[in-house]
């Protein structure tokens, strides 16, 4: 994710979060992965302070190189 630009938490677990620019553009931008076929999780305000908005991923073991790879560039294709 970070290659492709993205402000992502380098993980100690299998959950990812991924920086949106405000709470609207998180909640669209989850929405966008959604209708593309990823299931993805969307936190703003007020479950998080003002300002973090954000997508939250979970990894699993029995995805696929190419799933994943294809996880990153849905996420980065439709980025707000």
């Amino acid at each position: 994710l970070t290659t492709a630009g993205l402000e992502a938490v380098r993980p100690d677990a299998a959950v990812v979060s991924v920086r949106a620019p405000s709470p609207e553009a998180a909640v669209r931008w989850a929405a966008d992965c959604r209708a593309a076929g990823l299931a993805v999780g969307c936190f703003r305000p007020p479950s998080v302070p003002d300002g973090i908005s954000r997508l939250r991923l979970t990894a699993r073991a029995d995805l696929s190189g190419a799933q994943i790879e294809r996880a990153v560039r849905v996420i980065g294709e439709t980025r707000p």
